[in-house]
């Protein structure tokens, strides 16, 4: 981390988080914040979905949620980003405070409830992305829908032109009841859906499917079943938890989704668990906890194709993302791997 980026952060932190977060993000699109350019090399290239990929780091949803830094997030480093949650209506989301740090256990709450500007104002920025990065977009459903299934195909149709491609996330615990969306029959019709409008689509899009950390063993075989007969294309495991173990900081009793370093453990068996119900036959992202390469390592070794960070850069700036990516590479040298796809899952047993 470079003297400038330590500063900004520590000035940051002096701030309310969400109003720091604010500010972090108009400062990227100012071009005020260090930017590492793309990172590849022979060992880091991946194919996730059909898409090839710089490398295998990813931005996770929540970070731009409404497409505000796609020019500076091209330039970050990452090998793709994701974008959103985004949902067919502008909504405010829960009232604030809604986003709480916990510094001691490097973790974050929040409790933002789909706050976005709707489906409308997004795809118009992402109509004016740059071109040759690989941008996604996180669908999700308004919290006053009667059908909030039809809502993750309504924001599909509107902005699938212009990403490459999309998650449904089923998985926030911010919106009441959302995570009922996760059982099998729930699941498979809310699927069936998402699937006839990429069908409308010019040209087809990878569909993720984004889960909780807080399921049954049962929860899951029936997810990966779901995964396999619907013919999405990845699971994105895992979301935030609402576990509170092994907390120190008083922001622990907040309500909301717990996210950073206390997720890093329950994540990754999940993962692992995914890996072994779906025998690589659906390609699994990473997320949860991540704050380091060998993090990262781990997380592709439990059974990951690609990762996702996001709470770790709140504490350590984007210039994290260059330190993952290459210590990933370095410690694939070091195994003897040629490329990240040769680990993927080499490490699963360690974690089942």
């Amino acid at each position: 981390m470079s003297v400038l980026e330590r500063l900004a952060l520590l000035g940051l932190r002096r701030l309310d988080p969400e109003t720091a977060h604010g500010l972090a993000l108009r400062a990227l699109g100012s071009g005020l914040a260090p930017l590492s350019g793309q990172l590849t090399g022979p060992r880091l290239g991946i194919c996730l979905a059909g898409m090839a990929l710089p490398n295998p780091v990813g931005l996770a949803a929540g970070f731009d949620k409404n497409a505000q830094a796609l020019g500076p997030l091209a330039r970050a480093g990452f090998g793709f980003v994701e974008v959103g949650a985004v949902t067919p209506r502008p909504q405010s989301g829960n009232p604030r405070p809604r986003l709480f740090r916990l510094p001691e256990d490097h973790a974050v709450i929040n409790r933002f409830g789909f706050n976005n500007e709707g489906m409308e104002a997004v795809c118009l920025r992402l109509a004016a992305r740059p071109q040759g990065n690989c941008v996604g977009l996180n669908l999700g459903a308004n919290k006053d829908s009667a059908d909030r299934a039809a809502d993750y195909a309504r924001v599909l149709a509107h902005c699938g032109a212009h990403v490459d491609f999309v998650t449904v996330n089923v998985s926030s615990p911010n919106t009441e009841n959302l995570r009922d969306l996760q059982g099998k029959a729930a699941l498979s019709a809310l699927l069936v859906g998402v699937m006839e409008a990429r069908a409308e689509l010019a040209r087809p899009l990878p569909v993720f499917l984004k889960i909780a950390p807080d399921l049954s063993d049962r929860d899951l075989t029936g997810i990966a079943g779901v995964a396999v007969e619907s013919g999405i294309s990845g699971i994105i495991a895992t979301n935030t938890t609402l576990s509170r173990d092994g907390l120190r900081n008083p922001n622990a009793r907040e309500v909301g989704g717990l996210s950073g370093q206390p997720l890093f453990e329950k994540s990754t068996r999940i993962l692992a668990r995914l890996s072994a119900l779906t025998e690589g036959r659906v390609p699994l992202i990473g997320v949860g906890g991540i704050g380091s390469a060998e993090q990262a390592y781990e997380k592709i070794r439990a059974g990951a194709s690609a990762v996702q960070l996001y709470t770790a850069l709140a504490y350590r700036g984007l210039g994290l993302v260059r330190e993952i990516v290459t210590g990933l590479d370095t410690l694939l040298a070091r195994d003897g791997f040629a490329n990240a796809a040769e680990a993927v899952g080499t490490g699963r047993k360690d974690w089942e």
